[in-house]
């Protein structure tokens, strides 16, 4: 077995001095036994997310991905239907034709389009050889963008269901 300077020798002291021999001197058996830890380790473990800008990114580019999955997944399958029985086919359009889809036709759009500026943002972090400095820069720039162009799709879409609904 190999000694191992114990916590506050060599000039290794504090906690995280305490928390690295722990993790040096703990075995699989003491982390399956509850209440064998040292005290050092026993600490309520902390998120790692922070807030930034770029972890929303992250999670929103994740989430308009599965989003827009989840629409050509279920297009597909309401579009295979003609096949099978047209008369099937136009009952579940008629479904679609209510206030609710239209707000879903809407969040589609947002989706899509925050997807595909947000993709390329991604892009030009990876390729580009100043894309890390850039990229809170290029993060509001999508979010501008997404703005300029959500305005008049907001508009056209919501004039469209005003006229078909209301």
């Amino acid at each position: 077995m190999v000694e191992r300077p114990h916590a506050g020798e060599a000039g290794h002291s504090g906690p995280a001095a305490e928390n690295l021999e722990a993790l040096m001197t703990a075995t699989s058996a003491d982390a399956a036994t509850p209440g064998t830890r040292t005290g050092a380790t026993r600490h309520r473990r902390q998120s790692l997310y922070k807030g930034d800008p770029g972890m929303w990114a992250f999670a929103l580019h994740r989430i308009t991905g599965a989003t827009i999955f989840f629409f050509l997944f279920v297009h597909v399958l309401d579009t295979a239907l003609v096949r099978v029985s047209p008369q099937a086919y136009s009952e579940v359009i008629a479904t679609y034709k209510t206030p609710l889809v239209g707000l879903m036709e809407l969040g589609l759009v947002a989706a899509v389009l925050f997807h595909g500026l947000n993709g390329i943002r991604l892009i030009l972090i990876d390729f580009w050889w100043q894309g890390t400095r850039w990229h809170r820069q290029m993060l509001v720039a999508v979010g501008v963008i997404w703005l300029v162009v959500m305005v008049p799709v907001v508009v056209r879409i919501g004039m469209h269901m005003a006229e078909r609904f209301l």
